[in-house]
């Protein structure tokens, strides 16, 4: 709260949800550690909570940006004065650039935060917006979703986290979410990792021909084959079939030559592990986004 403009006597409207969750208890909490009065919001109740806004006149907002939005939307619409909020403290969900825009250009100060229910705040946004600051008290890892290793910088993985709590500690707790891992320090002077945000789910597990095929898959077929420098399994449909094709990053020469022999070899362990018959495309190294996607899936759902 404190790198969010938060201070003592500030009114907050948490908005995060209360039921079934620790969210809205987790930041009434902050708010109150540091003397702020909190109108616990929860989610919905759309025409209360901005009538609510409107005469108990709160400086700050937490909760999900799109919920923020559409009270703002809904204030307009029914000519109410929300404009005692100055800053907000949003998280739970991705913040696209236009939706922060719609935001500050109705004089909100929004900046995120990354949270879990199990860990609390993991990185937060410090006033300089650029990536999201990890908490000291924790040890974040970016991995490969389908091993556990350690990426290097950069590169776009699993977050993990390990907390050192003595009433709660956690080895390597895998968020289920990407990121990455920005280079140099926060512009603001501040000096720990900072994560570029919130980049999607690990979990690419997907169905093909009625079975599962995990990211630990593609990765031991990786570790079989070390001519593999990187992959990625790309899922279509084609004349209503489903058709799965491993993407590699080879050598030159290996590429050029498009080695029968490898791709058949490659071809059968795709099949011994998977349990699906693949095609084997080799591509150039390189070629290859680095999302921290090891499935893709490109199947047309409607």
């Amino acid at each position: 709260y404190l790198t969010t403009g938060f201070r003592s006597r500030d009114i907050l409207h948490n908005a995060f949800s209360y039921h079934l969750t620790p969210a809205g208890f987790m930041l009434e909490t902050g708010a109150a550690k540091i003397g702020c009065a909190v109108v616990p919001a929860g989610i919905g109740n759309t025409e209360l909570q901005v009538q609510a806004i409107s005469d108990i006149c709160p400086s700050g907002f937490s909760g999900t940006p799109s919920f923020l939005k559409i009270l703002i939307d809904k204030a307009n619409g029914q000519n109410l004065d929300i404009s005692s909020i100055s800053k907000a403290i949003v998280g739970g969900e991705a913040l696209p650039e236009q939706l922060r825009s719609v935001i500050e250009n109705a004089g909100i100060n929004c900046q995120q935060i990354y949270a879990s229910a199990d860990l609390g705040c993991i990185a937060y946004e410090s006033i300089a917006k650029d990536g999201l600051i990890a908490e000291e008290g924790l040890f974040i890892e970016i991995v490969n979703p389908g091993t556990g290793d350690p990426l290097p910088q950069g590169e776009v993985g699993e977050v993990v986290a390990t907390s050192f709590s003595l009433d709660y500690p956690l080895i390597r707790f895998g968020t289920g979410d990407l990121s990455a891992v920005l280079s140099g320090e926060s512009p603001c002077g501040r000096t720990n990792i900072r994560l570029k945000g919130w980049m999607g789910r690990a979990d690419q597990t997907t169905k093909i021909k009625g079975l599962f095929v995990h990211p630990k898959q593609i990765s031991e077929i990786n570790r079989r084959h070390p001519e593999i420098v990187k992959s990625k399994l790309i899922v279509e449909s084609r004349d209503k079939k489903d058709v799965m094709t491993l993407n590699c990053e080879v050598a030159e020469d290996l590429r050029l030559s498009n080695n029968s022999e490898f791709v058949a070899s490659l071809s059968e362990t795709i099949q011994s592990i998977c349990t699906v018959r693949g095609e084997v495309k080799l591509i150039k190294i390189g070629t290859l986004q680095n999302n921290g996607k090891i499935i893709e899936d490109h199947r047309n759902y409607e």
